[in-house]
């Protein structure tokens, strides 16, 4: 048997043109690099980031056993093109992809910091009526939402921040039917529904899921959460489809799931009747497996290896 309890939302793949500009912004949010992997005969890299203080979530641990990882995908010579540009997923065509969120212990702080730094804003916390949220711009322009782990009220005065509080909270998606979304990520992928934020006068909803994961005081403290964002009547529309990142034009790539067993975590997906982008047995690559969601969005299966060993 596999225990979806023991699964983590491992990492979220953003293609990237400058890897040097972009792990320097990353890291100017407090991540640090924990692995990186090259494949010259492919000519590509990934580097894979996150939380790593003394005070973060997962400190220490296997990449593979920790939630909120930013993987970077590089394609060797993307930075020498000045007609390469990512897509950000916020527009179309390329439109489907949302952000990725990072939760900060002070957000005017954190907001002045990113700012005095000469980072770009697609939204200031000073902007539009939302004051308790605002959405930096990395190198490629992929949003990355700013909020905050602690009451705005109650930090509007506070002039410091430390990096180490900080959480790589949530990744967001837009999906054409809420209802097959949510069914597909609780009963197929394990799951739980753990907020509901409904906005009718907008005509959207927002749906957070996540993995069981202690009980922090607020969801703004956790990371490995995913947020579906619902425009209302989408489903209606059979015309209607989401980008998912690896047609043309490209950005956002996947998301990724660790596993306790990928052996019986493929044997149990394959019962549930999920669609396959990559199954375990094909191509060359043997220890990764893809899964579509029903917007098509690619789901990389990993192998949690810290539970690999205790299953020994």
């Amino acid at each position: 048997m596999t225990d979806t309890s023991k699964y983590r939302f491992n990492h979220s793949m953003l293609r990237v043109k400058d890897p040097k500009a972009s792990i320097k912004y990353y890291e100017f949010l407090g991540m640090k690099q924990i692995n990186q992997a090259d494949f010259p005969d492919n000519k590509f890299s990934l580097y894979f980031l996150a939380y790593d203080d003394k005070n973060s979530a997962s400190t220490g641990a296997h990449w593979s056993d920790r939630q909120g990882v930013l993987e970077l995908t590089h394609n060797h010579g993307s930075e020498n093109d000045p007609n390469f540009k990512i897509a950000n997923g916020n527009s179309d065509p390329g439109k489907g992809f949302g952000h990725v969120c990072v939760a900060v212990d002070n957000i005017q702080a954190a907001c002045t910091r990113l700012e005095e730094a000469g980072y770009k804003f697609q939204k200031k916390l000073s902007d539009g009526r939302m004051r308790h949220i605002a959405f930096a711009l990395d190198p490629d322009d992929y949003w990355v939402e700013i909020i905050g782990q602690n009451d705005s009220e109650k930090t509007k005065d506070v002039k410091e921040t430390d990096t180490g509080s900080y959480r790589f909270n949530h990744t967001m998606i837009r999906v054409k039917d809420a209802e097959k979304s949510l069914k597909f990520y609780q009963e197929t992928m394990g799951m739980t529904l753990i907020r509901t934020n409904e906005n009718p006068d907008n005509k959207f909803n927002l749906y957070f899921l996540g993995y069981p994961e202690g009980s922090p005081a607020t969801q703004a403290h956790r990371e490995g959460l995913l947020e579906l964002t619902w425009n209302y009547g989408t489903e209606k529309d059979p015309n209607f489809k989401y980008h998912d990142g690896n047609a043309e034009p490209q950005g956002f790539g996947h998301i990724a799931v660790s596993v306790d067993d990928i052996d019986k975590a493929c044997a149990r997906f394959e019962e549930k009747g999920v669609s396959w982008k990559k199954r375990l047995t094909d191509g060359r690559m043997k220890n990764v497996a893809f899964v579509l969601d029903p917007d098509g969005y690619w789901i990389e299966i990993i192998q949690n290896e810290r539970l690999k060993k205790s299953n020994l």
